[in-house]
């Protein structure tokens, strides 16, 4: 009879518990005490649909007690079911109420399911984000090489966080502006002088369009004189022109020296070739003497014209000395 006792108490105990979960009763009374209007079988259906009713409910007193009317049950369960985060997109609007900024539901659920931190996105519309860049180089027409380190002050544009780009759009165009103006500059002196002239011109250009920020103003906050470009081109370019040349040089000197090993070449033959005509000079003459066509005083007449040549000669090379 105990055991049957404990029993039946254990049943009623856990039949108590699946009830208190699936109709959270006390979750009920602090809605009806908040003004919120939601029945038990809601809630009850909630835990059906595996919605966490607490987190409903608590966003429902939320908006109720901001004065928000208009955000129904279904619209938070849906957005719940859709992989939304219903706070977020709750605090976002209390937020954007009493900063008197436009925002509806569906446009902050839209945001909130894209990705974006809507509830970041309505604080940064009230306090503008201060986004330091990072170093650009950029050379201005005198060949100086300038390091400009910029602040982008940026409040978030509600109307573009869906399909608009990020930060780091913002950061390259703005860092594009930054080499566009000093790369126009005659002379660094000048961009040195007046900075301001690079926000200026930044600003001109449009940059926030097609992004999920308004840029406010950019501020450059540093600038550093970096290497003298034009010089290192100018060095750059003479020593290729010096190494053209001497290679051009060195394919004179080249052909040069080819050109003294063949005529060494041929005046070699031509001196084997005149030794060899002489060496056939006395045969001719011994032929000459034996067939009759000269004689012996023809010969001695030869040696008397060649020692006057060679006088004739040795005589010239003393003069020329």
């Amino acid at each position: 009879m105990v055991i049957e006792t404990l029993i039946l108490l254990g049943v009623i105990l856990l039949v108590i518990i699946l009830f208190f979960h699936f109709v959270p009763v006390l979750l009920w009374i602090s809605a009806k005490v908040s003004g919120v209007h939601i029945s038990l079988i809601q809630l009850f259906l909630m835990r059906i649909r595996n919605v966490p009713p607490q987190v409903i409910v608590r966003a429902m007193i939320e908006a109720h007690k901001a004065g928000l009317r208009n955000i129904t049950r279904d619209e938070l369960e849906a957005h719940y079911l859709a992989g939304g985060h219903v706070e977020k997109v709750v605090h976002a609007l209390v937020s954007a109420s009493k900063a008197n900024i436009e925002l509806n539901f569906n446009m902050a659920a839209s945001i909130d399911l894209a990705g974006r931190d809507v509830f970041m996105a309505v604080q940064m519309s009230v306090n503008p984000k201060v986004i330091d860049t990072p170093p650009v180089i950029a050379v201005a027409k005198d060949g100086i090489q300038l390091i400009a380190k910029a602040r982008v002050t940026v409040r978030a544009n509600i109307r573009q966080l869906v399909g608009g780009a990020g930060e780091d759009t913002i950061l390259a165009r703005v860092g594009e502006g930054i080499v566009s103006s000093i790369g126009s500059s005659e002379s660094h002196k000048s961009v040195l002088e007046n900075p301001d002239s690079i926000s200026k011109l930044v600003l001109r250009k449009g940059l926030d369009s097609g992004t999920a920020f308004e840029i406010l103003s950019i501020d450059i906050a540093d600038i550093d004189i970096g290497k003298n470009i034009g010089a290192e081109l100018q060095i750059d370019q003479a020593n290729a022109d010096k190494n053209i040349a001497q290679a051009k040089a060195e394919e004179r000197r080249a052909m040069a020296i080819a050109r003294e090993q063949e005529m060494i070449a041929l005046a070699q033959e031509a001196r084997a070739k005149v030794i060899e005509a002489e060496a056939q000079v006395p045969q001719a003459m011994a032929e000459a003497f034996r067939n009759g066509n000269l004689g012996i005083m023809d010969y001695y007449k030869m040696k008397n014209i060649q020692a006057d040549t060679q006088m004739r000669d040795s005589i010239s090379g003393d003069t020329a000395k």
